[in-house]
């Protein structure tokens, strides 16, 4: 795999690399490298050497520095240039680059690849309101996303349940582990409130339009054979129940990634990330029967838990309540 050095002045490199495992998951082969007030360019090059030599494979490494030509630039810069076959710096870092970087290592080997691979990321990760204020060139790019139109049916790359809906590791992660067209968030609650619909069609990453639809509405756009063939949907739900009127509604899936469900009145918890109460427990039995199948985990990286073992362990507890 291929080893990432996060460098910086000050603990910018510290955050970003915070950051990025919040959203795409802890990372292995990973280090931040900061400058501080107090030290010179020899303690970061020597920061920079002990890092390297923590990596399972020392031949690839990738610098992403905070700025051209600074001192944590410059140091890498002096390592590089006895690897600069193999290796490779990318300047501006920024956490999209970071997200992307870490996804690209899943297919890629190389460093100097993922360093091409993540700089369009990075430029598409700047953006401004009021839109007006953004160049035409990259408006101009923004209205061209649309597949709509096509023969055929709408696929389904991802169908996930996420109390969360739409926010950064859906955004990165998944969007780039599975490649929509289209993000859809399927929520009948959601589509009334026009604030939450709003913020979630801003979340959509670069390239990828967001929508909101009823969960009506979602089984009419699952039926339409003239005007999706084009489109590769990712389906947001909140909750089990919703997924399942839209599986006896029609929408043809055969596999939910259930990443998050949060706590409230009534629910137990009976891993980190999932918390079900009675209902839901009967809605995810529905679900299997249905021929359903479950993926149990928050982001790509992550190993899959198993659902019979969640539900046996929420259904104890609830019991335990009665």
């Amino acid at each position: 795999m291929v080893g990432i050095i996060l460098a910086s002045h000050g603990e910018f490199a510290e955050g970003i690399l915070q950051s990025g495992a919040m959203i795409f998951g802890e990372q292995e082969n990973v280090k931040a490298i900061t400058l501080m007030p107090s030290e010179g360019p020899e303690d970061v090059k020597a920061k920079m050497k002990t890092a390297i030599a923590s990596f399972d494979d020392q031949e690839e490494v990738l610098f992403l520095v905070d700025l051209w030509g600074g001192t944590p630039f410059n140091q890498a810069n002096t390592l590089f240039e006895e690897h600069k076959e193999k290796w490779a710096i990318v300047a501006g870092m920024n956490l999209p680059m970071v997200i992307e970087a870490y996804a690209s290592r899943l297919s890629m080997t190389s460093a100097q690849e993922i360093a091409a691979s993540i700089i369009e990321t990075a430029k598409d990760g700047v953006k401004v309101k009021p839109e007006e204020l953004e160049p035409k060139e990259t408006k101009a790019a923004a209205s061209q996303t649309s597949s709509v139109g096509a023969p055929g049916k709408m696929k389904y790359v991802l169908v996930r349940i996420d109390s969360r809906l739409l926010h950064g590791q859906v955004a990165t992660t998944w969007t780039k582990t599975t490649g929509p067209t289209r993000i859809i968030v399927v929520s009948d609650t959601v589509a009334q409130d026009e604030l939450r619909k709003k913020l979630i069609q801003q979340a959509a990453p670069p390239g990828v339009k967001a929508h909101v639809v009823p969960v009506d509405q979602m089984i009419k756009i699952a039926n339409d054979e003239e005007h999706f063939g084009n489109e590769r949907a990712l389906l947001l739900f909140e909750n089990p129940q919703d997924v399942l009127r839209a599986v006896k509604g029609g929408v043809p899936f055969h596999e939910i990634n259930v990443g998050s469900m949060a706590h409230s009145i009534g629910k137990v918890q009976p891993n980190k990330v999932l918390a079900l109460d009675q209902k839901d427990i009967d809605t995810f039995k529905e679900l299997k029967e249905s021929g359903i199948s479950f993926d149990v985990r928050k982001v790509p990286g992550d190993s899959k838990a198993n659902m019979d073992g969640i539900i046996k362990r929420a259904q104890e507890e609830l019991n335990k309540q009665k």
